[in-house]
Protein backbone atom coordinates (compact mmCIF):
# COMPACT_ATOMS: atom_id res chain seq x y z
CA UNK A 1 0.00 0.00 0.00
CA UNK A 2 0.87 3.66 -0.16
CA UNK A 3 0.89 4.87 3.45
CA UNK A 4 1.10 8.44 4.73
CA UNK A 5 2.44 8.55 8.28
CA UNK A 6 2.36 11.42 10.74
CA UNK A 7 5.94 12.06 11.91
CA UNK A 8 6.52 13.95 15.16
CA UNK A 9 10.20 13.06 15.40
CA UNK A 10 9.59 10.94 18.48
CA UNK A 11 10.35 7.29 19.09
CA UNK A 12 6.90 5.94 18.30
CA UNK A 13 6.24 7.59 14.94
CA UNK A 14 9.82 6.88 13.81
CA UNK A 15 9.54 3.16 14.57
CA UNK A 16 6.04 2.99 13.07
CA UNK A 17 7.38 4.45 9.81
CA UNK A 18 10.31 2.02 9.84
CA UNK A 19 8.04 -0.99 10.36
CA UNK A 20 5.73 0.04 7.52
CA UNK A 21 8.71 0.40 5.20
CA UNK A 22 10.04 -3.00 6.29
CA UNK A 23 6.65 -4.53 5.47
CA UNK A 24 7.07 -3.41 1.87
CA UNK A 25 4.72 -0.44 1.82
CA UNK A 26 5.42 2.80 -0.04
CA UNK A 27 5.70 5.22 2.89
CA UNK A 28 5.62 9.01 2.97
CA UNK A 29 6.18 11.01 6.15
CA UNK A 30 4.28 14.18 6.98
CA UNK A 31 4.74 16.63 9.86
CA UNK A 32 2.16 19.25 10.79
CA UNK A 33 3.30 22.53 12.33
CA UNK A 34 0.84 24.20 14.70
CA UNK A 35 2.76 26.87 16.65
CA UNK A 36 2.39 29.59 14.03
CA UNK A 37 5.25 31.73 15.29
CA UNK A 38 3.33 33.17 18.24
CA UNK A 39 5.25 35.79 20.22
CA UNK A 40 2.62 36.45 22.92
CA UNK A 41 3.34 33.21 24.78
CA UNK A 42 6.36 32.15 26.84
CA UNK A 43 8.65 30.04 24.69
CA UNK A 44 10.45 27.41 26.77
CA UNK A 45 13.96 26.54 25.71
CA UNK A 46 13.29 22.82 26.05
CA UNK A 47 9.75 21.83 25.15
CA UNK A 48 8.64 18.29 24.41
CA UNK A 49 4.99 19.28 24.24
CA UNK A 50 2.75 18.96 21.17
CA UNK A 51 2.01 22.69 21.15
CA UNK A 52 5.25 24.61 21.40
CA UNK A 53 7.81 26.56 19.40
CA UNK A 54 8.70 24.96 16.08
CA UNK A 55 12.48 24.75 16.22
CA UNK A 56 14.34 24.21 12.99
CA UNK A 57 16.50 21.53 14.62
CA UNK A 58 13.36 19.46 15.31
CA UNK A 59 12.39 19.49 11.63
CA UNK A 60 15.94 18.63 10.64
CA UNK A 61 15.91 15.67 13.03
CA UNK A 62 12.68 14.37 11.51
CA UNK A 63 14.14 14.72 8.02
CA UNK A 64 17.26 12.85 9.10
CA UNK A 65 15.14 9.97 10.46
CA UNK A 66 13.13 9.85 7.22
CA UNK A 67 16.35 9.68 5.21
CA UNK A 68 17.57 6.78 7.37
CA UNK A 69 14.32 4.92 6.73
CA UNK A 70 14.38 5.85 3.05
CA UNK A 71 11.08 7.74 2.79
CA UNK A 72 9.94 11.14 1.57
CA UNK A 73 9.04 13.85 4.07
CA UNK A 74 6.63 16.79 3.78
CA UNK A 75 5.65 19.62 6.13
CA UNK A 76 2.11 20.96 6.38
CA UNK A 77 1.37 24.25 8.16
CA UNK A 78 -1.89 23.81 10.09
CA UNK A 79 -1.29 26.54 12.65
CA UNK A 80 -4.28 28.69 11.63
CA UNK A 81 -6.66 25.75 11.77
CA UNK A 82 -5.22 24.59 15.09
CA UNK A 83 -5.88 28.03 16.57
CA UNK A 84 -9.53 28.10 15.48
CA UNK A 85 -10.40 24.47 16.14
CA UNK A 86 -8.31 23.24 19.08
CA UNK A 87 -7.21 26.33 20.99
CA UNK A 88 -10.55 28.14 20.70
CA UNK A 89 -12.38 25.09 22.06
CA UNK A 90 -9.79 24.81 24.83
CA UNK A 91 -10.26 28.43 25.86
CA UNK A 92 -14.07 28.41 25.60
CA UNK A 93 -14.35 25.26 27.71
CA UNK A 94 -12.07 26.49 30.49
CA UNK A 95 -13.84 29.85 30.74
CA UNK A 96 -17.15 28.00 31.11
CA UNK A 97 -15.82 26.06 34.10
CA UNK A 98 -15.24 22.86 32.14
CA UNK A 99 -12.08 20.75 31.79
CA UNK A 100 -11.41 20.04 28.09
CA UNK A 101 -9.17 17.42 26.54
CA UNK A 102 -7.44 19.11 23.57
CA UNK A 103 -5.77 15.89 22.40
CA UNK A 104 -9.14 14.25 21.69
CA UNK A 105 -10.30 17.28 19.72
CA UNK A 106 -7.02 17.53 17.81
CA UNK A 107 -6.99 13.86 16.82
CA UNK A 108 -10.50 13.87 15.36
CA UNK A 109 -10.53 17.33 13.81
CA UNK A 110 -6.93 18.03 12.85
CA UNK A 111 -4.47 15.12 12.91
CA UNK A 112 -6.75 12.46 11.39
CA UNK A 113 -9.02 15.00 9.71
CA UNK A 114 -7.72 18.23 8.23
CA UNK A 115 -4.10 17.06 7.95
CA UNK A 116 -5.09 14.04 5.88
CA UNK A 117 -7.40 16.10 3.68
CA UNK A 118 -4.81 18.83 3.23
CA UNK A 119 -2.15 16.27 2.30
CA UNK A 120 -4.39 15.02 -0.51
CA UNK A 121 -5.04 18.60 -1.64
CA UNK A 122 -1.26 19.05 -1.86
CA UNK A 123 -1.08 16.15 -4.31
CA UNK A 124 0.04 13.36 -1.97
CA UNK A 125 -1.48 10.04 -2.99
CA UNK A 126 -1.96 7.31 -0.38
CA UNK A 127 -4.25 4.43 0.58
CA UNK A 128 -3.88 4.59 4.37
CA UNK A 129 -2.88 7.02 7.07
CA UNK A 130 -0.73 5.83 9.99
CA UNK A 131 0.53 7.19 13.30
CA UNK A 132 2.61 5.90 16.20
CA UNK A 133 -0.36 5.71 18.58
CA UNK A 134 -0.68 2.67 20.84
CA UNK A 135 -4.11 1.43 19.77
CA UNK A 136 -5.68 -1.12 17.47
CA UNK A 137 -8.56 -1.08 14.97
CA UNK A 138 -11.10 -3.89 14.97
CA UNK A 139 -14.04 -4.61 12.67
CA UNK A 140 -17.29 -6.25 13.71
CA UNK A 141 -20.49 -6.58 11.66
CA UNK A 142 -19.24 -4.05 9.16
CA UNK A 143 -18.34 -1.40 11.74
CA UNK A 144 -14.90 -0.24 12.78
CA UNK A 145 -13.82 0.61 16.31
CA UNK A 146 -10.71 1.66 18.18
CA UNK A 147 -9.52 -1.05 20.56
CA UNK A 148 -7.07 -0.94 23.42
CA UNK A 149 -3.40 -1.60 22.66
CA UNK A 150 -1.58 -4.77 23.66
CA UNK A 151 0.58 -2.64 25.98
CA UNK A 152 -2.12 -1.46 28.37
CA UNK A 153 0.31 0.89 30.16
CA UNK A 154 0.76 2.83 26.92
CA UNK A 155 -2.79 2.42 25.55
CA UNK A 156 -4.07 5.60 23.85
CA UNK A 157 -7.49 4.39 22.72
CA UNK A 158 -9.26 6.91 24.99
CA UNK A 159 -7.80 9.81 22.97
CA UNK A 160 -9.01 8.35 19.66
CA UNK A 161 -12.65 7.51 20.37
CA UNK A 162 -14.04 10.32 18.18
CA UNK A 163 -12.50 9.02 14.93
CA UNK A 164 -15.20 8.43 12.31
CA UNK A 165 -15.93 5.19 10.48
CA UNK A 166 -14.37 6.72 7.36
CA UNK A 167 -11.22 7.67 9.25
CA UNK A 168 -10.91 4.24 10.88
CA UNK A 169 -11.36 2.46 7.56
CA UNK A 170 -8.29 4.23 6.20
CA UNK A 171 -6.04 4.20 9.28
CA UNK A 172 -3.39 1.78 10.54
CA UNK A 173 -1.58 1.67 13.88
CA UNK A 174 1.67 -0.32 13.44
CA UNK A 175 2.45 -0.27 17.18
CA UNK A 176 -0.93 -1.46 18.47
CA UNK A 177 0.26 -5.01 19.12
CA UNK A 178 3.70 -4.11 20.43
CA UNK A 179 5.10 -3.20 23.82
CA UNK A 180 6.93 0.04 24.46
CA UNK A 181 10.06 -1.94 25.31
CA UNK A 182 10.01 -3.59 21.88
CA UNK A 183 9.57 -0.22 20.20
CA UNK A 184 12.41 1.39 22.16
CA UNK A 185 14.72 -1.48 21.24
CA UNK A 186 14.06 -1.01 17.52
CA UNK A 187 14.50 2.75 17.85
CA UNK A 188 17.94 2.39 19.40
CA UNK A 189 18.99 -0.38 16.99
CA UNK A 190 18.13 1.80 14.01
CA UNK A 191 19.92 4.80 15.48
CA UNK A 192 16.89 7.09 15.42
CA UNK A 193 17.44 8.30 19.01
CA UNK A 194 19.70 7.63 21.96
CA UNK A 195 18.76 5.12 24.65
CA UNK A 196 17.58 7.81 27.07
CA UNK A 197 15.60 9.92 24.61
CA UNK A 198 12.89 11.96 26.35
CA UNK A 199 9.36 11.86 24.93
CA UNK A 200 6.56 14.41 24.78
CA UNK A 201 4.35 14.27 27.84
CA UNK A 202 1.71 16.96 27.47
CA UNK A 203 -0.09 19.16 25.01
CA UNK A 204 1.51 22.39 26.29
CA UNK A 205 4.67 22.80 28.37
CA UNK A 206 3.73 26.01 30.17
CA UNK A 207 0.79 27.00 32.33
CA UNK A 208 -2.55 26.41 30.65
CA UNK A 209 -3.59 29.92 31.67
CA UNK A 210 -1.06 31.24 29.12
CA UNK A 211 -3.45 30.10 26.40
CA UNK A 212 -6.58 31.70 27.83
CA UNK A 213 -5.65 35.37 27.35
CA UNK A 214 -7.89 36.49 30.21
CA UNK A 215 -7.41 38.88 33.12
CA UNK A 216 -7.69 37.76 36.74
CA UNK A 217 -11.24 37.70 38.06
CA UNK A 218 -11.55 37.57 41.84
CA UNK A 219 -14.24 35.28 43.22
CA UNK A 220 -15.06 33.20 46.27
CA UNK A 221 -14.10 29.68 47.28
CA UNK A 222 -17.14 28.24 49.07
CA UNK A 223 -18.38 25.01 50.65
CA UNK A 224 -21.78 23.40 50.09
CA UNK A 225 -23.40 25.57 52.74
CA UNK A 226 -22.28 28.71 50.92
CA UNK A 227 -19.72 29.61 53.55
CA UNK A 228 -16.87 31.64 52.06
CA UNK A 229 -13.54 29.92 52.80
CA UNK A 230 -11.27 32.05 50.67
CA UNK A 231 -10.90 33.78 47.33
CA UNK A 232 -9.52 32.89 43.91
CA UNK A 233 -8.34 34.80 40.84
CA UNK A 234 -10.24 32.83 38.20
CA UNK A 235 -12.11 29.53 38.10
CA UNK A 236 -9.95 28.48 35.15
CA UNK A 237 -7.03 28.04 37.55
CA UNK A 238 -8.73 24.98 39.10
CA UNK A 239 -9.76 21.50 38.03
CA UNK A 240 -12.27 19.05 39.47
CA UNK A 241 -10.66 16.87 42.13
CA UNK A 242 -7.77 19.27 42.73
CA UNK A 243 -6.47 19.20 46.31
CA UNK A 244 -3.21 21.13 46.34
CA UNK A 245 -2.87 24.86 45.88
CA UNK A 246 -6.38 25.84 46.97
CA UNK A 247 -5.15 28.46 49.40
CA UNK A 248 -7.67 27.60 52.12
CA UNK A 249 -7.17 25.73 55.39
CA UNK A 250 -9.35 23.03 56.89
CA UNK A 251 -9.27 20.23 59.46
CA UNK A 252 -9.46 17.73 56.59
CA UNK A 253 -8.06 18.09 53.06
CA UNK A 254 -10.39 19.94 50.70
CA UNK A 255 -10.98 19.11 47.05
CA UNK A 256 -12.52 21.05 44.18
CA UNK A 257 -16.05 19.72 43.61
CA UNK A 258 -17.39 22.14 41.00
CA UNK A 259 -16.63 25.35 39.12
CA UNK A 260 -19.50 27.84 38.87
CA UNK A 261 -18.96 30.39 36.08
CA UNK A 262 -22.37 32.04 36.64
CA UNK A 263 -21.40 33.08 40.18
CA UNK A 264 -17.61 32.95 39.73
CA UNK A 265 -17.31 30.46 42.59
CA UNK A 266 -15.10 27.47 43.25
CA UNK A 267 -17.00 24.86 45.28
CA UNK A 268 -14.88 22.69 47.58
CA UNK A 269 -15.58 19.75 49.87
CA UNK A 270 -14.11 16.64 51.40
CA UNK A 271 -12.76 13.57 49.61
CA UNK A 272 -15.95 11.54 50.01
CA UNK A 273 -17.84 14.29 48.20
CA UNK A 274 -15.73 13.82 45.07
CA UNK A 275 -17.15 10.35 44.50
CA UNK A 276 -19.90 9.70 41.95
CA UNK A 277 -21.87 6.72 40.74
CA UNK A 278 -23.42 8.18 37.60
CA UNK A 279 -21.90 10.13 34.72
CA UNK A 280 -23.95 11.63 31.88
CA UNK A 281 -22.35 12.51 28.53
CA UNK A 282 -23.54 14.31 25.41
CA UNK A 283 -22.04 15.02 21.96
CA UNK A 284 -21.97 11.26 21.53
CA UNK A 285 -19.80 9.50 19.00
CA UNK A 286 -20.56 5.85 18.13
CA UNK A 287 -18.02 3.26 17.01
CA UNK A 288 -18.56 -0.47 17.58
CA UNK A 289 -22.34 -0.05 17.93
CA UNK A 290 -24.50 2.39 15.93
CA UNK A 291 -26.60 2.97 19.07
CA UNK A 292 -27.98 1.23 22.20
CA UNK A 293 -31.56 -0.05 22.32
CA UNK A 294 -31.55 -0.74 26.05
CA UNK A 295 -29.34 -0.61 29.11
CA UNK A 296 -26.39 -3.00 29.06
CA UNK A 297 -23.47 -3.68 31.38
CA UNK A 298 -20.20 -2.67 29.77
CA UNK A 299 -17.01 -1.00 30.98
CA UNK A 300 -16.29 2.71 30.96
CA UNK A 301 -13.63 5.20 31.96
CA UNK A 302 -13.87 8.90 32.77
CA UNK A 303 -10.23 9.89 32.17
CA UNK A 304 -7.34 8.62 30.10
CA UNK A 305 -5.49 7.16 33.10
CA UNK A 306 -6.93 4.15 34.83
CA UNK A 307 -8.76 0.99 33.83
CA UNK A 308 -12.28 0.76 32.36
CA UNK A 309 -14.69 -0.29 35.12
CA UNK A 310 -18.10 -1.95 35.08
CA UNK A 311 -21.13 0.25 34.51
CA UNK A 312 -24.68 -0.08 33.21
CA UNK A 313 -24.99 2.30 30.27
CA UNK A 314 -28.17 3.47 28.60
CA UNK A 315 -29.44 6.28 26.43
CA UNK A 316 -31.62 8.87 28.11
CA UNK A 317 -35.09 9.52 26.70
CA UNK A 318 -34.06 12.09 24.09
CA UNK A 319 -31.37 9.76 22.71
CA UNK A 320 -28.70 12.45 22.72
CA UNK A 321 -27.22 11.67 26.14
CA UNK A 322 -25.62 8.55 27.52
CA UNK A 323 -25.81 7.69 31.23
CA UNK A 324 -23.28 5.37 32.85
CA UNK A 325 -24.18 4.02 36.28
CA UNK A 326 -20.99 2.59 37.77
CA UNK A 327 -20.99 -0.51 39.99
CA UNK A 328 -18.32 1.12 42.13
CA UNK A 329 -17.89 4.80 42.78
CA UNK A 330 -15.64 6.82 40.48
CA UNK A 331 -13.73 9.83 41.73
CA UNK A 332 -13.80 13.41 40.46
CA UNK A 333 -15.43 12.96 37.07
CA UNK A 334 -14.89 16.34 35.41
CA UNK A 335 -17.41 18.10 33.19
CA UNK A 336 -15.74 18.62 29.80
CA UNK A 337 -13.67 15.45 29.94
CA UNK A 338 -14.84 12.33 28.10
CA UNK A 339 -16.80 9.25 29.11
CA UNK A 340 -15.60 6.36 26.92
CA UNK A 341 -17.43 3.01 26.90
CA UNK A 342 -15.81 -0.32 26.02
CA UNK A 343 -17.09 -3.77 25.07
CA UNK A 344 -14.08 -5.87 25.97
CA UNK A 345 -11.17 -3.97 24.46
CA UNK A 346 -13.21 -2.23 21.73
CA UNK A 347 -14.76 1.21 22.10
CA UNK A 348 -18.54 1.22 21.81
CA UNK A 349 -18.99 4.96 22.04
CA UNK A 350 -17.97 8.05 23.93
CA UNK A 351 -19.09 11.55 24.70
CA UNK A 352 -18.31 14.76 26.56
CA UNK A 353 -19.23 14.64 30.28
CA UNK A 354 -21.90 17.23 31.02
CA UNK A 355 -22.98 16.31 34.55
CA UNK A 356 -22.49 13.76 37.33
CA UNK A 357 -24.49 12.40 40.26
Amino acid sequence: MKVLIGMSGGIDSSVAAFLLKQQGHEVVGVTMTVWGGRTDLPQPKHSNSCYGPEREEDIQEIRTICRKIGIEHHILDLSALYETVVLKNFKDEYLQGRTPNPCIWCNAKVKFGAMVEYAREQGLVFDKFATGHYARIVERDGRYAIARALDIKKDQSYFLYRLSQQQLAHTVFPLGSMTKEEVRKIDVEQGFHGAGHEESQDFYAGSYTDLLDVANQTGNIVDKTGTILGTHQGIWNYTIGQRKGLGVSSEKPLYVLALRPSTNEVLVGYEEETRQTQVIASQLHWSLYPTLDHGVELKAKIRSAGTPTLAVVHLEDDGTRLAASFNDEVKAAAVGQSLVVYDGDAIVCGGIIERTA
